[in-house]
């Protein structure tokens, strides 16, 4: 008996939200023929604009709003209308609308999960991955909220789950940067890059990258495709070169020697030179 009540009480109020139901059409035609009245703001239930329209009445901008009015009400959905001015949930929409926006949801859901499929597969992973690690997302607010080294540690983590995704490695990067750590900044950086990071015109011109840009191995950086050259190995083989100097000219002087006093001929002299520049 008492579900018999309380379905008849919903009945009833279902069936009086549906004669207070605004119909979008003659909110359309109410703006355009009345709308610098404000009749089509009454009718929706928008008292305090309705008024402002009767104090404006007279003034060509209430009717211009009227107008703009009219043409979104005439070209505003169906749904749409209902969520903002009839409060309707789905439920209580008709069977046929309902089956409507339910096939839409579908579809659109099924849209991108076509497209999700039809990436790369290194591309889902990396999407699917970012899905499942939630210290990407807190590095980034932390990174946003100034925290530099709690995004350090968040970064890091999240290459624990994931370490081949570029933007994280791009990510701690700029907060390596920030905290001037140079190093590990360049570190990051070339792996980001390594790893399919193509933005560089982000490196060049990113803020967060600023001290990293002013250090003095930047520029051999950038022309080696930012990549890092291994450390003092160029300044070994120079001292290499250095350091034997002076017994390759002693030996040149020799072989001169030997060739001006005749003991060595043009040939010769030309092959033991050859051999001594290795």
């Amino acid at each position: 008996m008492h579900y018999q009540i309380s379905t008849t009480a919903n009945r009833s109020v279902f069936a009086e939200k549906r004669q207070l139901m605004k119909d979008k059409n003659a909110a359309g035609i109410l703006a355009l023929l009345l709308g610098g009245f404000g009749i089509h703001q009454f009718y929706l239930g928008k008292n305090f604009k309705g008024f402002l329209h009767l104090i404006f009445f007279w003034t060509p901008f209430s009717w211009i709003i009227g107008l703009v009015s009219a043409i979104i009400y005439f070209t505003m959905s169906q749904e749409k209308f209902d969520a903002r001015y009839n409060n309707r949930p789905m439920d209580e929409m008709p069977d046929f609308r309902r089956r409507y926006m339910e096939t839409e949801t579908l579809n659109r859901n099924r849209e991108r999960w076509r497209e999700h499929r039809e990436k790369p597969a290194y591309e889902r992973k990396v999407i699917e991955s970012r899905r499942d690690n939630p210290y990407r997302a807190s590095g980034i607010k932390k990174f946003k909220d100034y925290d530099y080294q709690g995004a350090i540690e968040d970064f890091a983590k999240s290459l624990e789950i994931n370490e081949r995704d570029p933007a994280i490695h791009f990510n701690i990067a700029c907060a390596y940067s920030l905290c001037e750590n140079a190093e590990s900044a360049f570190r990051h950086i070339e792996r980001a890059v390594a790893l399919g990071f193509t933005d560089f015109k982000r490196i060049k011109e990113h803020d967060a990258l600023a001290y990293l840009r002013i250090q003095d191995e930047f520029d051999t950086f950038e022309r080696n495709g930012f990549k890092q050259i291994a450390p003092k190995q160029a300044e070994t083989t120079e001292n290499d070169l250095l350091n034997s100097q002076p017994d390759l000219l002693d030996q040149l002087n020799k072989l001169s020697e030997l060739k001006e006093l005749g003991l060595l001929t043009e040939e010769e002299f030309a092959d033991k030179k050859k051999k001594l520049f290795g």
